[in-house]
């Protein structure tokens, strides 16, 4: 975790993640692993899926909607989501929420 690259995604607020795998100095060419930590109240705005994601959350609870369904999932609760899905992830509680993010590569 001490090497983790942190970044900036687009479209997202009050949401820390890390790239923990699939970054220049990682050896991983057909995925990405990062660690998402969304602040009481931080979200994803609506974007369409780059690629094949999972999405699984460690603690907290977050809420995730696609094709106007909603769900809240908790800890090791996970999701899956195909290239092209649109969806929005949600913390709403007043605690921290981890995730771990598993994406194919493009």
């Amino acid at each position: 975790i001490a090497d983790a690259e942190p970044f900036n995604p687009v479209g997202h607020d009050g949401v820390g993640p890390v790239r923990l795998q699939g970054g220049a100095s990682t050896p991983t060419t057909d995925f990405t692993v990062v660690l998402s930590h969304y602040l009481p109240g931080g979200t994803a705005q609506l974007a369409p899926q780059e690629a094949e994601t999972v999405y699984v959350v460690l603690s907290g609870e977050l809420v995730m909607a696609s094709d106007g369904v909603e769900e809240t999932l908790g800890a090791y609760d996970s999701v899956h989501f195909t290239a092209g899905t649109l969806r929005t992830v949600e913390n709403r509680t007043n605690l921290p929420a981890s995730m771990l993010v598993i994406r194919a590569k493009r």
